[in-house]
């Protein structure tokens, strides 16, 4: 009987298991459409009442403009008109004047670092190319307007928006993606936050085109299991895990000593934060596959998304909503205000008489940056009684997001006076763009002390104002900024405190620092703003076609 029974079980499951597999698909699709059928109904009144203000909004600001403002605007047009039509590799072309709404996912877009002028430029961009397409950025900034905001980014990135066609949405649940949140399990928790916080945006407006610029990639996948007709964009600044990652936790490898969890891979606890890490980054990779569009700010970005996302990318029909994917994962180097900074900052022979002994650190206030190691080699630097480092002073600038950035700050002065040095550090929080620039004017060397920095949008800044940089040997800065030119080097890499002292030496001690500034500013080329929007709309415009396909499909 037993045997009778084994072989009912045996048949049942030969016969049914394929049907399982074909029907679980089905079931799990049809679950995500039914969802994203709900949010669209609930938003719809949204949605008009955002185009509504648009049109509105737009002859307010026409009329304040005048007969001037109207010339402005008609002039923007004609250039947007004489730019290439968008098209895809069927060779079809589709609308220039594209009036869809592109949704940009940035929880925090008035934290005013090298991620938000990303979004900002990326937004300018999209204004330039497509006039009549409405942007959306949802925000967690619910306590700051959209007046303030905008007046805030041409403060802090000197970038002059078209107010009618930017709009906020506000989210209430960002906190669920804060790590003070998630005090275990952290990466898991705050992707789990994600979830949340996209179900918030799209509970308050289902855009055309959905764009994350923060690198919430499972708020990419979460959109295409609700809407398939929905194309999505990701601009990658750092991998939310990497292979470098899960190497430090081993103490014997390479990277061992480097990142905030360096050498913790040992031991029972170790052992299961291993094997948490890894199966976080298979689900990591999943998310990332189903992204239409990819791009990262660096060669070293790029490498770890094309091990990471790359393999399933290429699949088909591996999972439930991914499939085969034929945009390949592009570097666009993030926007630098090259050209203002040449022509703000003198490098000259006359502009050396203004420089000072002062190292410069431009970044938030983040446990990453590692503010620590470049105060404690800064210490190092003037125990050493050199010539340089006698009147040398130490400049640390940046943006402060929340309480646990102002702690930092706080530890950071202590630290200072506990190394006896308060009187040759300075620090300037949530400085505006013009006192940046009189920093830039006035400072030798730029730092840098961030392990496998992502890319490096203020190493650049440093180069583009003739800085000589002091940066960590590792990631964007390494591979991409501070390189070589006409066989010269335009910079100095480091690693440990000691090392950074010794680069401070070097870049204090130069015969002739001229010359490396007009290396370093040659350098600095390579990453203007005009190259960047080049390159996003190039990208953007890839989704744009996919929409104009997909919308023919969705009336049939």
């Amino acid at each position: 009987m037993a045997n009778g029974l084994f072989t009912y079980v045996a048949i049942s499951l030969f016969t049914i298991g394929p049907l399982l597999a074909l029907f679980i698909p089905f079931i799990w699709r049809l679950v995500g459409s039914s969802l994203g059928w709900y949010l669209r109904r609930k938003t719809d009144g949204r949605r008009c009442h955002i185009l509504e203000v648009v049109e509105a909004d737009e002859r307010k600001y026409r009329d304040s403009k005048g007969a001037k403002g109207r010339k402005e605007e008609k002039e923007d047009r004609d250039t947007v008109n004489n730019t290439e039509a968008t098209g895809t590799s069927d060779g079809k072309v589709y609308d220039k004047d594209w009036d869809g709404i592109v949704g940009f996912f940035h929880p925090f877009c008035n934290a005013g670092g090298g991620g938000e002028r990303v979004l900002w430029a990326a937004i300018r961009a999209t204004q330039k190319r497509w006039p009549k397409a409405k942007c959306v950025v949802y925000t967690g900034d619910h306590d700051v307007s959209k007046e303030a905001i905008l007046s805030r980014v041409e403060q802090r990135f000197n970038i002059h928006l078209h107010p009618p066609t930017v709009n906020f949405l506000y989210l209430s649940t960002r906190r669920w993606v804060l790590a003070s949140t998630w005090p275990y399990f952290t990466l898991a928790g705050q992707s789990f936050g994600s979830l949340i916080m996209a179900w918030d945006a799209f509970s308050l407006l289902v855009p055309d085109i959905f764009v994350d610029t923060m690198g919430y990639a499972f708020a990419l996948g979460f959109s295409r299991f609700l809407f398939r007709d929905v194309p999505t964009a990701a601009y990658v600044h750092y991998p939310t895990i990497s292979t470098d990652m899960l190497e430090s936790l081993d103490p014997a490898s390479t990277v061992g000593s480097q990142g905030v969890n360096a050498g913790k891979g040992t031991g029972a606890k170790g052992r299961a934060k291993k094997i948490y890490w890894q199966l976080f980054a298979r689900l990591y990779s999943l998310m990332g596959a189903s992204v239409d569009v990819v791009m990262t700010n660096s060669t070293w970005t790029q490498a770890h998304i094309e091990k990471l996302w790359g393999p399933v990318r290429n699949l088909t029909g591996a999972v439930p909503g991914i499939k085969s994917k034929v945009n390949p994962i592009a570097v666009v180097y993030p926007p630098v205000a090259v050209e203002e900074l040449e022509q703000e900052v003198e490098v000259s022979p006359e502009g050396e008489k203004r420089r000072e002994n002062v190292l410069l650190y431009i970044a938030q206030f983040r446990p990453e940056k590692n503010h620590q190691l470049i105060v404690q080699a800064f210490a190092e630097f003037l125990k050493s009684g050199s010539e340089a480092a006698r009147d040398a002073k130490l400049v640390l600038v940046g943006s402060v997001r929340d309480d646990y950035d102002s702690k930092r700050v706080y530890k950071l002065r202590l630290l200072v006076n506990e190394l006896h040095i308060k009187d040759r550090v300075e620090f300037h929080l949530d400085a505006s763009w013009p006192d940046i620039l009189e920093w830039l004017r006035r400072a030798s060397v730029g730092v840098n002390g961030m392990w496998n920095e992502h890319f490096g949008i203020g190493v650049v800044e440093y180069q583009a104002a003739g800085l000589i940089s002091v940066v960590h040997d590792s990631g964007g800065p390494k591979l991409d900024i501070v390189v070589e030119v006409d066989g010269e080097p335009t910079g100095f890499h480091a690693t440990t405190s000691k090392e950074f002292a010794e680069g401070f030496e070097k870049a204090l001690s130069l015969p002739n620092p001229y010359a490396v500034r007009l290396r370093a500013r040659k350098s600095a080329k390579r990453f203007t703003e005009e190259e960047f929007a080049r390159r996003w709309i190039e990208q953007l415009e890839k989704c744009v076609a996919i929409k104009a396909v997909e919308k023919p499909k969705s009336r049939q």
